[in-house]
């Protein structure tokens, strides 16, 4: 009953939906569309908000597009050097550029990598679209890194903004991380001068440095096609890279965790556009208002195609169950499939689990009925929440369940 006497009925239940992508399924925004349907069959009445996400990689700028960014596409070199047209988000003086929208494995001739793409794929058009957003009057620009087909350390991308590479026979314009074998000297003279007044964020969930065992080729290379010969040669080429970027920079960031994310290109960003590396999904949460999202709300749903140890580190869900909580909203995790204890989850601020293991045990089934398992658990989260709270409220009144 209100102040003035008159009986208002009970706000409605705001539940958020915040998933990642399932991978190989469905987008973050196809998973949380098909979690908004079951929740509002299970809870007629309920107020739900989509809120996809994304750490970096893919669905970075779908996620910004639908926080009051717009789209703009421009042709650029791909990864192999045939134009592709790409697509960043652009805010006011802030832009969100998917490197793999114009260097990602997709963006390979029939989309499939081999080891002759992985020694000369190049980030040139990476540069190019960063160059577009300065020319549209961006000075902040956010990077995400994901789903690279390049090991090139952000050399291509340097040479699109105006820096200049010499090799001892002449001038090197490298086609891939292989050509870096031959670097002699990096002139940074002729790099955008507007790049000075710029801010660049690198959004990244790996802490990956340039080279060696846990670098950019030995990790991440066989992924992108390569042998274990074509490895050895890219990690020796990126160390190459990055003496000459110290020569011309004066400091070496080869080790700094995190630079090895796309091949290299954080590596690049970091020591020739004074780059800032942050976990994806928490600048990008931030980015995106995702606190003021969750205000008040009852209850987040989070998800991803396969919560796994990796999961605990940087990635969506995770991420957006820390916000969650500090907003005092119980979290719910959907995931097609979970090798995570629960114990360890609710550690982290997620109070429950279901999988679509559960409902469907072959992953091939399941991920071609990714849409109607995840409309079929949201429903299952509404009846385990309508009882929840049936049970809390006998409770509050001091009554047992019968």
């Amino acid at each position: 009953m209100s102040a003035d006497g008159a009986v208002r009925p009970p706000a409605p239940l705001v539940v958020v939906v915040a998933p990642d992508k399932f991978k190989g399924s469905l987008s973050a925004a196809g998973a949380a569309g098909a979690l908004a349907r079951g929740l509002r069959r299970g809870m007629p009445g309920v107020r739900v908000v989509e809120h996809p996400v994304a750490d970096g990689g893919e669905g970075t700028v779908e996620m910004v597009l639908r926080q009051g960014f717009r789209a703009v596409s421009r042709e650029v070199r791909g990864p192999t050097g045939d134009p592709v047209t790409a697509t960043y988000a652009l805010r006011g003086d802030t832009a969100v550029v998917e490197m793999a929208a114009a260097a990602g494995l997709d963006r390979l001739p029939g989309g499939v990598p081999d080891d002759r793409t992985a020694g000369t794929a190049s980030t040139y058009g990476v540069g190019e679209l960063i160059g577009d957003a300065l020319d549209r009057g961006a000075r902040r620009i956010v990077l995400g890194v994901g789903g690279s087909a390049t090991t090139d350390g952000g050399s291509g991308m340097a040479v699109a903004l105006g820096a200049r590479l010499w090799s001892a026979s002449g001038p090197l314009r490298p086609e891939g991380g292989a050509d870096l074998l031959t670097a002699e000297r990096l002139d940074l003279d002729g790099l955008d001068p507007r790049l000075a007044d710029a801010s660049v964020v690198v959004a990244c969930d790996v802490d990956n440095p340039l080279t060696g065992p846990s670098g950019a080729a030995a990790v991440y290379g066989p992924q992108k096609g390569a042998t274990a010969q074509t490895v050895e040669l890219l990690d020796r080429a990126l160390g190459r890279w990055a003496d000459v970027v110290a020569t011309a920079t004066g400091r070496d960031l080869r080790e700094r965790p995190g630079v090895g994310a796309a091949g290299g290109l954080a590596f690049g960003a970091a020591a020739l556009l004074g780059a800032e590396i942050r976990s994806g999904i928490e600048y990008l949460l931030e980015l995106s208002g995702f606190a003021g999202v969750v205000a008040g709300a009852d209850l987040v749903v989070v998800g991803e195609g396969s919560l796994d140890e990796q999961s605990l580190h940087g990635k969506g869900p995770v991420g957006v169950a820390a916000v969650a909580a500090r907003a005092g909203a119980r979290v719910v995790a959907v995931a097609g499939r979970s090798s995570v204890d629960a114990g360890r989850l609710r550690g982290l601020g997620i109070d429950a689990i279901r999988t679509l293991a559960d409902l469907e045990p072959d992953p091939r089934r399941s991920m071609a009925r990714a849409v109607e398992l995840l409309e079929t658990t949201a429903e299952l989260i509404a009846a385990d929440w309508l009882l929840d709270e049936q049970q809390r409220d006998r409770t509050r009144k001091g009554t047992r369940p019968a």
